[in-house]
């Protein structure tokens, strides 16, 4: 696979400044799993084995969601294939998104908030990085890459360097988050340019993170799986059900495209309820 393998180095550095870190970390993984499964040189994929990964991909019981960004990668790849005209024809061009139901993003309730915020309090470290997930918003990617010197403390801004559509953002940060992050930071033994930083003084792994997550899910016993982007969505959907405009979120999100947002924002079928009554 030796002309597959170059032509996916070709790829990543063609596309180095546009794709951010989790981009790549994420398609270079899609792709991974992709020719594993597929066996075959880039030029010798047929339509038929890129349907046959997605039915393997349903069959592990992927959620839609997950299987279209693993398809987007693929696609990604091979339009840059095409471009470079390394093909003749696109394996892809009758390969179509795996439908995805109309459901909204989980995201946690006050209660359930407040008992993972309690199931924190014997780790500073985790404690302030709930919080910050919560009162920023901000992707777990972007959280691990906060430097010190990013935190403006006296307008309580915090700046984002390259986010996901590979430009720089502004987050904001209420009082309670200062107060945690000046007690880890207080206690916090090693030296680092970085908030949240291991024993090596570098970033904490995303995998780090998610295997926190996974521990505090077994912990609050939800029906769901809590993941950083949950805190996103929690942050998200909080905001929009105390009246915030779309717009105002979108920024804070980073997103490019307001119809995103709108997918975190849609009010809940409680929130709808409550409101219906309201009427009545």
């Amino acid at each position: 696979m030796k002309k597959t393998n170059e032509a996916i180095v070709g790829f990543f550095r063609e596309n180095n400044k546009r794709f951010a870190p989790e981009t790549k970390r994420s398609y270079a993984l899609s792709l991974q799993q992709f020719l594993a499964s597929c066996l075959k040189e880039y030029d010798e994929v047929k339509s038929k084995d890129i349907r046959d990964w997605l039915l393997e991909l349903e069959d592990r019981r992927l959620k839609p969601r997950t299987i279209n960004l693993k398809l987007a990668a693929v696609k990604a790849f091979y339009k840059y294939m095409e471009e470079e005209t390394l093909i003749t024809k696109n394996p892809l061009v009758n390969v179509h998104a795996v439908q995805v139901g109309d459901s909204l993003p989980a995201h946690l309730d006050q209660a359930t908030l407040t008992e993972f915020k309690e199931l924190t309090l014997d780790s500073p470290r985790e404690r302030a990085m709930l919080q910050t997930l919560y009162t920023t918003g901000v992707r777990v990617s972007e959280l691990l890459h906060i430097r010190l010197d990013d935190i403006k403390w006296e307008t309580r801004q915090i700046i984002i360097h390259k986010g996901k559509s590979n430009k720089d953002r502004i987050v904001l940060f209420t009082s309670g988050c200062e107060e945690r992050l000046k007690s880890y930071l207080t206690k916090r033994k090693l030296e680092s340019p970085y908030l949240f930083a291991n024993f090596k003084g570098e970033p904490l792994s995303v995998n780090w993170v998610d295997k926190q997550f996974r521990r505090y899910t077994k912990e609050l016993k939800t029906d769901y799986k809590i993941t950083p982007h949950t805190i996103r969505h929690t942050f998200a959907t909080h905001l929009a059900e105390k009246q915030m405009p779309q717009s105002y979120i979108q920024e804070l999100l980073g997103h490019v495209n307001i119809n995103t947002t709108r997918i975190y924002t849609r009010p809940s079928p409680e929130a709808r309820k409550k409101k219906f009554d309201r009427y009545q």
